[in-house]
């Protein structure tokens, strides 16, 4: 049985021991190790209808959605969606079973030859390399799509578009399984999930794509069912590499030549196989040893790299803390959660015994922390005070950073005094510059992690910040995004010597007023790390927020010292790339550390006018140093389809995929451009995919008064509606506080897939019923309601969850004993709910609502979940906390879905 590994040592697969090769070894024909080709079928389910909404009024709208030509036409009749139509039927073409390629493993075929006839890319011909042209175009292929009918004939006076047919994610995301069904070596799509998994094969198909081409990887997603990914070291063989590509070697290369060659699937460069690992071939091609390598069956794997892979020895697990002691964070109460978070987690730090340790606290001045009781007698930390600001130096430079193990008591010390050593302060400033200059002076040598605990705006010594963001003169105008871009270079170069020096940056800003995130920000930017942002931070509330994040910054596995590439097949580049990252190249990415809540991504170009393979291949490998010391190279293999018909790229897409690109780069065009100008940016990418889908069937259909769209982007005019509304995009100055419109920004920039859509169209669950029932097991609220004020009943309570926060509404009609439960006392007794903590009472509805929670945190451990409590009609409260995030619902400054319909669909018909 093969070990399986994450980033936590693993006893190793052994080395398959085989000899050079026999010198009458015959021949054979070349074979692969790839899988079976594609289904011939793509056929769509249609979703059932969603159950119907109570009626309720809404606000009318006054859109801040970007808006197009206003003179075209559109005479609405609205009536209900029509079912899923198929436009023109195929036969089905029977498998060429004398393809060389049929059946070389027990359970998986090859997919397409490497290379094809110049033109061939249709879906028949992809499956079937042997087989002729399709013939009739469009007519040969099982196309289906979905309509919702939005108008029938001009002047038609129709009632209303049917809001139980809106598309809506009440499944939440839904992975592209069929493409492991497809693909069965595939990396899995966690990890990488393309735009469309159907690569246009020339430049004039992809021009009418009008979305993004590209991918978003997540390189340490924790996969399935804690399926670990297989580690093989090669010893000494050395990693099995193209010698001109660099490819790694995969399930998708072929062998020939009896076992002596290997074709890179990549260039198709022919290799020599390295005699340690030579292995003769059966009848069918395929490799003796094939089930005992799992670089040769897995899509994913992981290689312990040999010295040649090391600039330096592996270093070990640096954490050091930059944490701010001005009045604002002494008199919140940070200081205390901080410490103790600390403290609970030394045990728990990656790397033990070679942990290291430091500490420096800043206000007007910097202290420096000894905390080294190796050969010494102390017992005690010793607070130094430099408080020269313009040059700063190192007091102590050999004790401010220590082995954890070896001063162990008095880390614990420091900790514990932390919270009282400045209670008695009154200094308001803060020098973070002059700080992150001493703290790169600690740490250049070995690198790690930086966490900064900022609670006021820098305003001493070099990085010092003035107050802006409340000139409402340049909203609007050309210069809006300025106040979205930072205003001193000081931070980005910073960053820069941070990077170089493997030093990632975590910001944890806690300030109530402005503390110009859009700054600080950049120090996680470019150096891989995350701002984690507390707006007007309450203990109370946020006390096991900040606990939680914190300890699992510090206590999951995390790859120190990494890079990361993207190796793409012939024909294809990656060129542009979007996440906290710094390119150290044109395709390499530093990461001076890098874990499993962080994804990436990337825009993909084609480099020839018309390609001639009819599959590409997708690598990407992490080279990082585990928290155990030990030099990794992860690995992930792909394959997509080439495709010559823009309805295969269509039927293929990926709406997470997509809208997480989206969001990307509509976040990146946020800081060059007007807020308006991003949003229309991304709905006109919408109007444009849709209007060429829409003309595909054009004369194949009568179309009119129906909005056309494929069934695999169902959902994507809902996501770019929320994109729009998101914090990080919606409106402009009296919308959103410039901090957090930057802190949700930088959010975005990182997100998984999956955190990405819950967060833009959360999960709203009614909670009363699993109250009030008679049982011990609580289960999970299983139906998932749209979010629309239509779905909300007064008697009833419900939970919105975007994975950030619980939002529980009261409806008004509920009954006061279950509302008294909940709270713990009298509801009379807390007229200002948001001072109120959820938290355990002695009775059964405060503990089974406890339970609920827990379950519902317990399904992604990533972030943690405040929970905040409204009451219906507690204005305005309600609205910006909760009515704010029904999607579906206008809004005074948005568009509601009905709307947001209607619009794309007034545009997609302009010619």
């Amino acid at each position: 049985m093969l070990p399986t590994g994450s980033f936590r040592p693993q006893s190793q697969i052994p080395v398959v021991s085989m000899g050079p090769p026999p010198q009458g070894a015959t021949q054979l024909t070349s074979r692969s190790n790839m899988p079976q080709p594609l289904e011939s079928s793509f056929s769509t389910s249609i979703a059932p209808p969603q159950p119907s909404l109570h009626g309720y009024s809404s606000v009318p709208p006054r859109s801040n959605m970007p808006s197009f030509h206003p003179d075209a036409q559109f005479h609405a009749s609205r009536s209900v969606s029509q079912p899923s139509m198929q436009a023109f039927s195929s036969s089905h073409v029977a498998p060429v079973h004398g393809s060389p390629y049929h059946s070389h493993q027990s359970h998986v075929s090859a997919p397409p030859p490497i290379r094809g006839p110049l033109g061939f890319g249709s879906r028949e011909q992809l499956q079937h390399p042997m087989a002729g042209p399709p013939m009739g175009g469009l007519q040969g292929l099982v196309e289906e799509f979905e309509s919702l009918t939005v108008g029938s004939v001009p002047g038609a006076l129709d009632p209303g578009i049917d809001t139980k047919l809106l598309p809506r994610p009440l499944n939440g995301d839904e992975e592209s399984a069929k493409i492991l069904e497809m693909y069965p070596l595939n990396c899995h799509p966690r990890i990488l999930r393309l735009t469309t998994h159907a690569i246009p094969n020339s430049q004039s198909l992809l021009s009418r794509w009008h979305l993004p081409l590209g991918a978003v990887v997540h390189p340490l997603a924790e996969a399935p069912d804690k399926e670990e990914v297989p580690i093989v070291n090669f010893r000494p063989a050395g990693i099995i590499r193209c010698r001109r590509c660099r490819t790694y070697v995969n399930p998708y290369v072929t062998f020939t030549d009896a076992g002596r060659k290997w074709r890179c699937n990549l260039c198709s460069l022919l290799n020599d196989v390295p005699g340690e690992y030579y292995c003769t071939l059966d009848a069918s091609g395929r490799r003796s040893d094939l089930d005992q390598r799992p670089e040769l069956c897995k899509g994913s794997v992981e290689f312990v790299a040999s010295m040649e892979y090391m600039v330096r020895p592996p270093m070990p697990p640096l954490y050091f803390f930059l944490i701010d002691v001005s009045v604002p964070a002494v008199h919140s109460g940070l200081l205390e959660i901080v410490g103790k978070t600390i403290k609970s987690c030394l045990d728990s730090l990656p790397g033990f015994p070679r942990t290291q340790i430091g500490f420096i606290t800043f206000d007007s001045t910097l202290h420096f922390h000894n905390l080294k009781a190796s050969g010494s007698s102390l017992a005690q930390p010793q607070m130094l005070v430099v408080a020269y600001l313009d040059d700063v130096f190192l007091p102590l430079p050999d004790d401010i950073l220590v082995n954890l193990c070896d001063s162990r008591h008095v880390v614990d010390a420091f900790l514990d005094s932390l919270p009282i050593m400045f209670e008695g302060t009154a200094n308001v400033e803060s020098a973070l510059g002059p700080a992150l200059r001493a703290a790169f002076m600690v740490m250049s040598q070995l690198g790690g992690k930086l966490l900064i605990f900022q609670s006021a705006l820098p305003s001493l010594g070099v990085g010092r910040r003035r107050l802006r963001g409340d000139d409402l003169h340049l909203y609007g105008t050309d210069k809006e995004h300025t106040l979205r871009l930072p205003e001193d270079p000081f931070y980005k170069q910073m960053a820069a010597e941070f990077t170089t020096t493997q030093i990632a940056v975590d910001i944890y800003a806690f300030s109530e007023k402005y503390s110009d995130i859009a700054s600080l920000g950049t120090l996680a930017k470019y150096t891989g790390g995350q701002v984690y942002h507390y707006p007007s931070f309450n203990p109370v509330i946020h006390h096991d927020k900040l606990g939680y994040e914190l300890a699992r910054n510090l206590t999951r596995e995390t790859a120190w010292e990494a890079v990361m590439r993207i190796r793409c097949g012939k024909g294809v580049r990656f060129t542009t790339y979007h996440g906290h990252c710094m390119l150290g190249s044109t395709d390499l990415l530093a990461l001076p550390a890098v874990d499993c809540d962080k994804a990436f991504a990337m825009q993909l170009s084609l480099e020839e006018s018309l390609m001639t393979s009819q599959t590409v291949y997708f690598q990407v490998a992490l080279l990082y140093t585990s928290s155990s010391g030990e030099r990794r190279i992860r690995v992930h293999t792909a394959a997509a389809p080439v495709v010559a018909d823009l309805s295969e790229m269509y039927r293929r897409a990926d709406t997470g995929a997509i809208i997480s690109l989206l969001g990307r780069l509509a976040i990146e065009n946020s800081v060059s451009q007007k807020l308006e100008d991003a949003r229309q940016s991304m709905q006109l990418k919408l109007v444009k995919s849709l209007k060429e889908y829409r003309n595909l069937y054009v004369v194949q259909h009568r179309l009119g008064g129906r909005l056309i769209y494929p069934e695999s982007l169902k959902l994507l005019p809902l996501y770019v509606l929320s994109l729009c509304r998101s914090t990080a995009l919606r409106g402009g100055y009296a919308d959103v506080p410039l901090d957090e419109r930057c802190a949700a920004g930088y959010n975005i920039m990182i997100l998984p897939i999956g955190r990405m859509l819950k967060l833009l169209y959360p999960s709203l669950l009614r909670i009363d019923e699993n109250l009030l029932k008679n049982q011990q097991e609580i289960q999970e609220p299983s139906k998932q309601l749209p979010l629309t004020a239509q779905s909300l009943d007064p008697k009833d309570i419900y939970i919105l969850d975007d994975g950030f926060n619980f939002i529980i509404w009261l409806g008004r009609m509920l009954s006061s004993d279950l509302v008294n439960n909940i709270l713990g006392v009298e509801f009379g007794c807390f007229p200002d709910l948001s001072r109120v903590v959820v938290s355990e009472h002695d009775n059964d509805i405060s503990k089974k609502l406890l339970r609920i929670l827990r379950t519902l945190r317990e399904k992604d451990p990533s972030s943690y979940q405040s929970c905040h409590l409204v009451k219906q009609s507690e204005q305005p409260r309600e609205g910006f906390m909760f009515l704010a995030n029904l999607l579906e619902d206008q809004t005074a400054g948005s568009s509601g879905y009905v709307d947001w319909i209607l619009q794309i669909f007034r545009q997609s018909q302009i010619s």
